[in-house]
């Protein structure tokens, strides 16, 4: 088992890396232009009218097909499925989908979906960490672009992961291709940040300790640069509990593991601000 990582940080030190100042990204509006550029953006299905499903469907070429609330993916549209619905409605995305097409479902949700694709049978899933925000319908997305990685955080996996950073590229984000085992290191790291800054709207290296630990891996140095940095660039968002089942309900769940066999808890202080919070 690979060593969990382990660090400190002190209130003050906290305090300081959130106090500084972000550096000045300008904001980028959404700019179709896969024909200027000659980019091909690869058609695609579009699951969910929001936010993220309709700047995606801004960003392609006209030829997507956009699926509402209620309504079934087609079985004869080729290329991927982008999914953008909200975790809970999943169930009733892949009840809608013909399993012949479920290969090329290409998942945008935060959180631990893992549990749930084992359950439904569903291998080596399409994903994608969006490190891209949208604060209203139909306004453009704000790139996940930090001081710490200036080079974008906004990350795809599997078979159509090089036709998503294309959509998005076209349309001046940022996206990398990763394999599985960066993929993995890189949405643990958003479950902590999404887990931690929106339950105290700051880290602690509890949840980077326990999730290193249950998955059997070692974050990239610098983990909580990167956590702070983002949190930097997407400052003006409320932080809320929100989706527990899916974000922070996680790593109570390894909590609940650890006491039930006889062990300390390895999140006490995140399931002591959970109870004050009257979320558990």
């Amino acid at each position: 088992m690979a060593a969990a990582i382990s660090f400190t940080i002190s209130s003050s030190s906290l305090w300081s890396r959130l106090s500084k100042p972000a550096s000045k990204f300008r904001d980028r509006r959404l700019r179709i232009m896969a024909a200027a550029t000659g980019t091909k953006v690869v058609p695609a299905v579009i699951v969910g009218s929001g936010r993220v499903g309709r700047a995606l469907l801004d960003m392609g070429n006209g030829e997507d097909f956009l699926v509402k609330r209620g309504e079934s993916v087609p079985l004869d549209f080729p290329g991927p499925i982008l999914v953008c619905t909200r975790n809970d409605d999943l169930e009733a995305v892949l009840e809608s989908t013909p399993r012949s097409r479920w290969n090329d479902l290409v998942f945008f949700q935060n959180g631990m979906l893992d549990p749930w694709y084992e359950s439904k049978g569903l291998n080596d899933v399409n994903q994608v960490l969006a490190y891209f925000a949208i604060s209203k319908l139909g306004e453009a997305p704000v790139d996940g672009i930090t001081d710490t990685n200036p080079e974008g955080l906004t990350a795809a996996y599997g078979k159509w992961a090089s036709a998503v950073a294309g959509r998005l590229n076209a349309a001046g984000l940022s996206c990398k291709v990763l394999d599985k085992e960066a993929f993995e290191k890189q949405m643990l790291e958003k479950l902590i940040w999404i887990s931690a800054f929106m339950l105290v709207g700051a880290r602690h290296p509890e949840l980077a300790s326990a999730a290193a630990a249950e998955r059997q891996l070692v974050f990239e140095e610098g983990i909580e640069e990167r956590l702070c940095a983002y949190s930097r660039a997407v400052a003006h968002f409320p932080t809320a509990v929100k989706e527990f089942k899916w974000r922070n309900g996680w790593f109570y769940s390894l909590s609940e593991k650890a006491i039930a066999a006889g062990k300390p808890d390895p999140c006490p202080l995140h399931t002591a601000w959970l109870a004050e919070l009257k979320v558990i």
